[in-house]
Formats: structure tokens, sequence, C-alpha cells
């Protein structure tokens, strides 16, 4: 590995970079700003943050809303005001020398908030980034109550998410879907990559915001972000103690409790942040074997924070994540479709275990603020151990026919992954037409599994090929490395006419081997050796280009045009025990090219939001996935091209007081162009025409929240909540022989508030609709319904903010 990074980036350079980027500094002019934050009646508003965005300078407001920044460098900066109750805004100050402001807030019932992004990873307002970007902010997570990355599905236009129960999401944009362990839409949390399905972190707790792009983000992003990105941000500690205590009651079993405190250690120094998380759920699945619940599942997340202010321009984190999932259901699938809408939410399975599922994520960050460069890097280890205490039900019936074996001990089934960005860029408050954006990011990912398929009493009801395997197991044995680095870079030119272009382009190379052995044990009896050991590598490189071009017809009315080009990382098929399947075989990358244009615009001073965006991809080199049984492994072949386009619309408004409307509506018409595949009997098939999977052809989302102020002098109101989602019909296998109708969801609460405490009802899909939400084909349709009406109580406490 340390071959291809020196041969790609070697390190000296960054120690030349880093050096420069200390000098850099150490001529800076510096200034202070200063002011007041004032309410719309003129008196000062305590306690709000005032923050300079890319930067480590931020305080909080006296009890007359006057606010000191000092050392602020010289250059065009944006400054963030924002405060509970009060619409977030940001306001663009040039520095030349000490600055005094005044800044008037508007009720958050009046006005849209001003977002913030890192989609282009550095600080934004989204409003300005040329490509189709969504953000949902703190009070939507809450209000909405989106507690998992897949409840965010068609929140955002042409989003799609789901799992089978085992909290292993699977995501889809504009028809882009993630159908094996290589994702399709990346995800970060606080900045790091969450490499795979394994070590992914799909919990959410104290959020501060979500954003989604959409389309291709390969140059920045690089590996499997070709359907998008999904960047979670939880809150930071600041000087301002503040947090929050929430406990959350509901049928099913439901139980959440939330507990967070952001707080100074040494004030400007140092900062202590710490959220915990426990959510326990009785489960929706009976299991009519012993009439017992079968998804009874709880859950431990904590987030802890340390930052170090070296100085005004240097800043230190460490943040340290991990999750502990006890799920005693993790794949309740029905056998039929019949029977999951005949006879919903009942199942039958004979081999009942529990999934101990550990990830645990740790990151080292480090920033430097200079004046004309600023310079980030990022160190992260990853690690998930998951496996079942018993063997689990594979063939998903009371039959004594097929488990799945993987408690194997702590050497197996143990993902670990290490990564590292560093990423050099000009300072934002430059003040130069060109601005710039250059990294490298390196990962070494460990993944050995070992996995057994039991073969019971009952095998040769599963077909005549099995029952001569009754009562042993096979074991497969596949310890994979991958390595890579990557390096890109992007130019921003902004001329002084309203038009801005962007270039970018990335190289990722990467290494794969896979080591594999094949054993037999029947009952009682000695280990066989069928697959001795074997290995395979495979090398795999992409180009990743960005281009863009926007236009502002003023600081309202922006219109853009892209190409961006996306790929999915390549890899090699794990060992299977069928004899007609080719071992250990190589795929390659998979590659999309994506075009795109967009309008955004503001009126009506901030009340009302429309953007809307048009989009074509064309897929190459496609990979589909096979899943084989009764392994249940999946192997990967290329084959066929796919094509997508669209159009998308969001809507928020705030133009009637104290009433605040969201909206959003998409389209996708997704299809392969060609694709073959290998039916049951080693034919050939074309399957051209076909929908790809977990690709609703439209999804819609309508919200509504208006608030009834009692006593403003103690934040005394009541809030009513209507949420409704739409999804179109999708498929859930390539044939499409296994598809769902398009459905709608309905979600409400009613809150009342008073001083930082607030009591809430909610109510998701309250009408009991039933969908199914994820599914498979095994000989069978192996289906996972959707969650029925579920409701309950929620009592919050917010301090500090």
């Amino acid at each position: 590995m340390m071959y291809v990074i020196n041969r790609i980036v070697p390190m000296r350079h960054f120690c030349l970079l880093g050096l420069f980027c200390i000098l850099s500094g150490a001529v800076m002019a510096q200034y202070s700003v200063g002011g007041q934050v004032r309410a719309e009646d003129g008196s000062g508003i305590p306690r709000a943050s005032v923050q300079i965005l890319n930067s480590n300078l931020a305080v909080s407001t006296d009890e007359q809303g006057n606010f000191l920044l000092e050392h602020v460098p010289a250059g065009t900066q944006v400054i963030r005001f924002s405060t509970l109750g009060y619409a977030t805004e940001n306001r663009t100050v040039s520095v030349q020398g000490n600055v005094t402001l005044t800044i008037q807030l508007t009720g958050v019932e009046n006005r849209l908030d001003e977002a913030v992004a890192t989609a282009q990873k550095m600080e934004n307002d989204p409003h300005d980034i040329a490509a189709s970007l969504s953000v949902i902010g703190a009070r939507q997570v809450e209000q909405q109550y989106i507690w998992n990355v897949m409840d965010v599905t068609a929140v955002v236009p042409n989003l799609n998410i789901a799992n089978p129960g085992d909290n292993r999401n699977v995501a889809s944009v504009r028809g882009i879907a993630t159908t094996s362990y290589n994702q399709a839409v990346a995800t970060y949390v606080d900045g790091v990559n969450q490499f795979g399905l394994d070590t992914y972190i799909p919990y959410l707790q104290d959020v501060e915001r979500i954003e989604v792009l959409r389309g291709p983000q390969g140059t920045l992003y690089g590996r499997n972000a070709m359907g998008g990105v999904i960047n979670i941000i939880t809150r930071q500690p600041t000087n301002r103690t503040s947090g929050l205590a929430e406990v959350n009651v509901g049928n099913h079993g439901q139980q959440r409790y939330l507990l967070g405190i952001r707080t100074p250690i040494v004030k400007d120094r140092l900062f202590l942040g710490a959220s915990g998380m426990y959510n326990g759920l009785n489960g929706f699945f009976t299991n009519d074997v012993d009439d017992s619940r079968y998804d009874k599942q709880h859950t431990v997340f904590g987030n802890y924070y340390l930052k170090y202010l070296i100085s005004n321009r240097w800043a230190m984190t460490l943040n340290v994540k991990h999750v502990s999932n006890r799920n005693r259901g993790a794949f309740a699938l029905i056998p039929g479709i019949d029977d999951a809408f005949g006879n919903p939410f009942h199942l039958s399975q004979n081999a009942r275990t529990e999934m101990v599922d550990e990830t645990r994520n740790v990151s080292l960050s480090i920033n430097h603020f200079g004046s004309t460069l600023n310079f980030s890097s990022q160190t992260a280890y990853q690690s998930n151990y998951r496996y079942y205490q018993d063997p689990i039900d594979g063939d998903f019936s009371p039959l004594d026919a097929i488990s799945i074996v993987n408690d194997y001990g702590k050497d197996w089934n143990r993902v670990k992954v290490v990564t590292q960005e560093f990423k050099f860029s000009s300072a934002p408050s430059h003040n130069a037409p060109i601005h710039w954006t250059a990294g490298t990011f390196l990962f070494h990912q460990d993944a050995p599994t070992k996995q057994g398929t039991y073969f019971g009493a009952d095998a040769g009801l599963m077909g005549p090929e099995y029952a001569d395997y009754a009562h042993t197991t096979s074991i497969l044995t596949n310890s994979a490395v991958n390595q890579g680095a990557a390096v890109f870079g992007q130019l921003d030119y902004r001329l002084g006419n309203g038009w801005e272009f962007q270039a970018g382009l990335r190289y990722d190379y990467e290494y794969a081997k896979l080591d594999a052995r094949g054993e037999f044990q029947p009952d009682g009896g000695d280990v066989m050796i069928v697959q001795p050991d074997t290995s395979a590598s495979a090398g795999f490189h992409a180009f990743t280009p960005r281009v863009s071009a926007k236009y502002a017809f003023d600081d309202a009315h922006h219109l853009y045009a892209s190409y961006t080009r996306g790929f999915r990382a390549g890899g090699i098929s794990q060992l299977s025990s069928n004899p007609d399947e080719a071992s250990l075989r190589p795929f390659d990358p998979e590659f999309s090219n994506n075009m795109e244009v967009g309008s955004k615009n503001l009126f009506l001073d901030r009340r009302l939001q429309l953007d809307v965006t048009a989009f074509y991809t064309h897929v190459t080199n496609a990979q589909v996935p096979t899943l084989l049984l009764p392994d249940a492994i999946t192997v990967t072949e290329n084959t066929g091209q796919m094509e997508s386009m669209g159009a998308e619309v969001e809507v928020a408004a705030r133009v009637v007081r104290n009433l605040t409307l969201w909206g959003s509506a998409a389209f996708t018409h997704a299809e392969y162009t060609d694709f073959n595949t290998v039916g049951e009997n080693g034919d050939n098939i074309q399957l051209k025409g076909n929908r790809p999977v977990y690709t609703p052809e439209w999804t819609g989302f309508l919200g509504a929240q208006y608030v009834i102020p009692l006593q403003p002098r103690n934040k005394q109101h009541l809030q009513l909540g209507v949420y409704g989602k739409f999804i179109g019909q999708q498929y859930f296998v390539v044939d499409n022989t296994i598809g769902q109708e398009g459905y709608g969801l309905l979600n409400a609460n009613v809150s009342y508030s008073l001083n930082g405490y607030e009591l809430s009802l909610w109510g998701q899909n309250l009408a009991d609709k039933r969908y199914i939400d994820y599914a498979y084909s095994i000989g069978f349709a192996a289906v996972h319904l959707g969650r029925p009406a579920t409701y309950g109580v929620t009592l919050r406490k917010r301090f500090g903010s």
C-alpha cells in the first residue's frame, strides 16, 4: 500500500505544503468584528450564536445581545447568526479593518432559515452551490421524528432507502441503487466516510443537519458516491454549555431515550461534547412457531467529542462513536407476497437467534485556517463485529432445512477500515477570483469472513439437490484485503458579472486481494476440504471529472448546468459452494455520466424557496449481483447498461405568519438499455427495458407546520405538524417480478412548549398502510413489510440554546 501511496503523492509534498500553510498565516492582518444582535422590536437577543464559517471563531452574545469576534482575518467573511426562535441568517462581511454590525433577526415564524452545507468540503450556503442539494435542519429532524437515515426516504426528492430488518440500509438516488456491499450512495458522518454496509451507522441523534447531494459526487468524494452523498453533521461543543434530554415512549414497546451535553472545559481552548441514545422495540412481527415476538431489539449509541483549539487558526478534534445493537429478528422475511399481505407481520421460522452487532468509529481531525491557505487532515478507524449467537433461519420456514452459522470467534466477521484524507484549499475569505481545493485520500480494509450453511433433517424438502447434504455444514472462508489511494483537485473561477465556472478531477487506484477456502463437515465428523486455499487479486482505477457553470442573475436567482462522472468500486466475488460458479471472479468498476441543469430561486425576502432540476444519467459496465443459495452470499458481474432521466422540484415557504410549508416532487424514468443475465437453466436472458431495483418512478413529500403562540415571554406555544410521503411503483428484483405499487404514508404530531420543555404526541403511518419495504427472490419472494402504524409521546428539554 505504501508503494501505491508514494507513487501517487510523495509524502515530502505534504511536509512542504504543511510548512507553507503555517507560514502563510504568519503575516496575516487581523481585525475585530463586533456589534449587537437584535430582535424585531430592537431589543438585544441574549445567548445567540455568532460564528464565522470555515474558521474556529465563534462567540455567544451577552444579555444585551452584544458580541465581539477577535483575530478575524482580513477578507470576505461569512458570519452565521442563529438562536432558538429566530430564523438563522448568513451575513457576508468585508473585513478590511475593525467592523461594527447591527444584526436584526426575524422570528422563525416569518422567514426561512438560511442553511449551511459542506457539500464542497467547506461551509457554504447551499443556494450558492451549483448542484442539486437538499438540507434537512435540526428542527426538521426533530419535528418529523427522523431517527434513522432511512426515515429521510421521499423527504428528499428521488431518495429511497430500505432495509430487510438488519439495520443495514439500501439506498437509491435517481435509479442508482445499492445492490451489494459496494454502496451506490455514499454516507458521511461528521466527515468520516461510512466505508461499507458493515461499518455503516444508520442511527441519528443530536443532529445539526443532514445534507443530501443527488447525482455523482466522484470528484470530491470518490468511490461509491455514484448516486450521490448523504452527509450527516452532529452538534459539536462550543463555549456555550447546552444540551438535550429526551424521552420517547410508544406502541410496540417503543422506548427511546436521549441525553446530550456540550460544554467548555477551558474557555476558548478545550471543549467536551457527549451524547447517548438507548432505543428499544418489542418488534412488529409474530413468530407463529411459538407465538412469540420475532424482531425485538435494542440499540445503544454513544457519540463523544473532545475539541482543542491550539490557536485561533489551529484546531484538533477527537471523535469517538460506538453502537451496540442486539436484534432478535434480523431478517423478518415472509415467504410469498400473498402471505405477506394476507397475514401481515406473521412469519414461521424455527431457527431463533440474536444478532450481535458492535460498531466502533474513531476519528482525529486537524484543521488550519489561514489568510490564503486552509489545511485539514482526518484520520479515521472503523470496525464492526457482527455474528449470530445461534444459527439463523436460512429458509424462512418452520422446516429444519437450512440455517446460517457465523459465530466462529472474534478473528472472523470483524471488518476493520483505516482511512486518511489530507486536503488543502484556498481560504474562502481570500479576495481572489480563483479558489481551489486539492487533496488525497487513502484507505486500507480487512474483511475476514467465515460462514457456514447448515443442512438440517428437512434439507431435501427444499429441493432434491440438497437431499444428500442433511446433517452437514458447508463452510466458506473468505479473507479480503482492499487498499487504495486517490488524488483530487477542483478549481473555481468567479467572474465579476455573475458567472462562475468550476472544474475538477479525481484519480482513484484500488488493489483487492481475496484468500478463500471451502470446507465440508458432517455432524460429529471431520472437516473435509472441498476447495483448497486459493487466492485472487485485481487492481482497478478510475478518473472522475466534473465541470459546471453557474450564472447568478442576482443574489436570489441562480441557473446552473453541470457534467459529473461517478463510479462504484470493483472487487472480487466471494467463494461459493456452487461448482458451476467461477471461483473468486473479479468484477470491474461501474461508471456513470450525469448531465444536469437546475435553477435555484428565493422570493419574498427568503420567505419562499423554489429549486428545479432536470437530469440525465448513463451507466456503463453495470454491476449486477446474484444471490447464491444456500450460501446466502452475493456474486457480482459486469453486464449491461442503464439510463435514467427525470426532474425534481423542491419548495419551502413561510409566506403566512406561523405557517411553514415544505413540498417536493420527483420523477425518474430509469431502465436498462442492455442487460444480459443467466437464467435458472443456464441460458442467457436479455432484460432490456427492465427497471433497476429500489427505484420508485416518482417520489413526493408535502409537509405543513403551524405554530400557535400562547405566551411569547415564556416561549409558550402550541405546534401542529402534518407530513405526507408518496412513493411510486418500484421493483425489488432485476427481472421485475417482485414489486410494490405506489403508496402514501401519513405522519403527524402536536406539541406544547414552555420555557424549553416540549411535550409531543406523534404518529407515523397513521393510515396503517401495508407495503413492501424490501424483498428478494430465493425461488420465492422473501418479503419484508414496512412499519405499521406507530404512535407515542415525547418529553423533551433543551437547555443553553
